[in-house]
């Protein structure tokens, strides 16, 4: 029970101490931040230390801005937070916003975030289109946002496309032209060349520089009546109270200079502003919503404050913020200059050292290419030594075919001619020989005519013989005696047949002598007609070689056909005399 109880007053007591903070979220126009505060803290705790985190020193133009239904409001600085009609869902989100401008942002804006600020909330404006911009402003302002974040043009960075992803134009200029996105980045990216060597504080201040000089620049628009109950507009800026249609937000139908106005007054929801004309009327207008009215007070207010200030001396905490503006400005300037000459200087050098580094690569590449044309030509040197090598050795084996050659044309000719002597000799000799064989040839028909001569008469000795015999052979028949035993004077009347019979006993052993004596002739000139004809084959054989076709006569030819045919006169001879009985 006691432990239950004392957990239960440590829950308690954490609570308490809990219910002493809250947390806060400020979102300002470059980041969010989140703050624990204290309960009791008003809105100057809040917005002091808030400047503090961000570093900013110039902070009456600068104030809390929250949502409260169709409307927006301010946090009062000598106003606690959570009595502000705010949500209290935590963390309680307030804009950390400019309230009011400055008539002149180069010699009003002397810190770098302030100008910051009031360059990121003018540009919003801009595209939002609560501040209306004209095309051609549209792109310039583009330009130098542009170059407030990328810093100088580069081609070779910046390429077509890089500004994509980009809010530059405020949509009603993109729809009024017809121009595709990227006609509209090289428009951009043309002004955006031009600024180069801006830096980025530089270019946010030329932007609202421009900014500041349009129509809507700074001005708060309240719906307002007059007292004849016409709707009107009523725009709060620094330089005063303006006047307009509802459908004109850019031409006063007529102004109020703050330095023209005598007293402001507000009472039961009507406004009255008392020139310090006193022959000028009053200009009196109401407006139905409380909160409004408030908050046009708080406008008119504090920016007739701030012009009465900007014609007063500065203080001296301005002049001290002024005086180390002026000092911070000058050292980044020389910081900028030699910042500069530092970037032309490696620019230099690095164009020098590109410029070095293609040389080193052109003295490369042409080291390389010698080296490959120095290695060719050595290569070229060996073929060439290589070729005169081989052409050399070519030239020597030609010089030794061409003394070969010679040498071989001379016994050629050597040989032409021993062969032209033998082709005659041997030509003399086939002629000796078709000679001698004619001769034999004659010789042979000669002899053949005496063999048919010596038949003949051989026949005609056989037929005697033969009737010789058949006489004898009658006479022996019709004879008894012995012829041995009959003396000589005895012999009978017959006596002269015995003499021519013995006579042609006679003549029949001279003719067997003679036809031996013949017979020994033909083998002798059978064997000498064979050893000729060997001896004109092998003379035919050892000339046909040396033959040259081409000088063949029609009558070689021809007789070159009888020889094949066998009917040359040698062959013939040959024949006969091989055939003869």
């Amino acid at each position: 029970m006691a432990s239950a109880l004392a957990a239960k007053m440590g829950l308690n007591s954490l609570r308490r101490k809990q219910a002493k903070n809250f947390n806060v979220r400020i979102t300002t126009m470059d980041a969010d931040m989140e703050f624990s505060c204290e309960v009791k803290w008003k809105g100057k705790d809040l917005f002091d230390l808030v400047c503090r985190a961000l570093g900013l020193r110039e902070t009456w133009f600068f104030g809390f801005q929250y949502d409260v239904k169709d409307t927006v409001a301010w946090i009062k600085m000598d106003k606690k937070v959570l009595d502000h009609d705010v949500s209290k869902e935590e963390p309680i989100t307030l804009n950390f916003l400019a309230k009011f401008y400055p008539e002149n942002a180069e010699e009003e804006l002397v810190q770098d975030i302030t100008q910051h600020l009031f360059f990121l909330q003018v540009k919003n404006k801009i595209l939002e289109e609560e501040i209306y911009c004209p095309p051609e402003a549209s792109v310039l302002l583009a330009s130098y946002a542009v170059q407030a974040k990328y810093g100088d043009y580069d081609p070779n960075v910046h390429k077509l496309g890089f500004l994509a992803q980009e809010e530059l134009l405020p949509k009603r200029v993109i729809n009024l032209y017809q121009m595709t996105a990227e006609m509209w980045e090289e428009r951009i990216t043309s002004c955006y060349a031009e600024h180069r060597g801006r830096t980025r504080e530089d270019a946010e201040m030329e932007y609202l520089k421009i900014a500041q000089d349009l129509e809507m620049y700074g001005i708060n628009y309240f719906p307002i009546r007059n007292k004849k109950g016409t709707d009107l507009l009523l725009g709060v800026d620094a330089l005063g109270l303006h006047i307009y249609d509802p459908d004109n937000k850019l031409t006063p139908k007529c102004s109020f200079p703050w330095n023209e106005i005598r007293n402001i007054s507000y009472s039961d929801r009507e406004f009255a502003i008392k020139p310090l004309d006193k022959k000028t009327d009053v200009f009196k207008f109401n407006s139905s919503k409380l909160k409004v009215n408030k908050l046009i007070l708080q406008l008119c207010m504090g920016n007739h404050d701030l012009f009465l200030r900007r014609r007063r001396v500065d203080s001296l905490e301005v002049q001290q913020m002024k005086a180390q503006a002026r000092e911070e400005r000058a050292r980044k300037r020389v910081e900028r200059q030699r910042l500069e000459r530092e970037k032309h200087l490696r620019e230099v050098a690095e164009r020098a050292r590109d410029d070095l580094e293609r040389r080193l690569i052109q003295l490369q590449d042409e080291a390389h290419m010698a080296n490959d044309a120095l290695l060719r030509s050595e290569e070229t040197a060996d073929l060439l030594a290589e070729k005169a090598q081989i052409a050399e050795e070519e030239a020597t084996l030609l010089s030794q075919k061409a003394s070969e050659a010679e040498a071989e044309m001379q016994r050629i000719k050597v040989t032409a001619i021993r062969s032209e002597e033998e082709r005659r000799m041997m030509e003399q000799k086939m002629l000796e020989a078709e000679m001698m064989a004619l001769k034999m040839a004659d010789e042979s028909e000669r002899r053949a005519m005496e063999a048919d001569q010596l038949k003949q008469d051989l026949q005609e000795a056989r037929d005697s013989e033969r009737r010789a015999k058949h006489k004898l052979l009658e006479i022996t028949s019709k004879s008894t005696y012995s012829p041995s035993t009959v003396p000589g004077d005895a012999m009978p009347p017959d006596l002269s047949f015995s003499r021519e019979n013995l006579s042609f006993d006679f003549k029949d052993t001279d003719m067997k002598r003679l036809s031996m004596e013949i017979e020994k002739e033909k083998v002798e000139y059978m064997e000498k007609s064979k050893h000729l004809q060997e001896q004109l084959n092998e003379l035919k054989t050892e000339i046909e070689s040396l033959k040259l076709k081409e000088r063949e006569t029609p009558l070689d030819i021809l007789h070159n056909e009888n020889t094949e045919k066998g009917t040359s006169n040698v062959a013939l001879w040959y024949v006969l005399s091989v055939c003869l009985p």
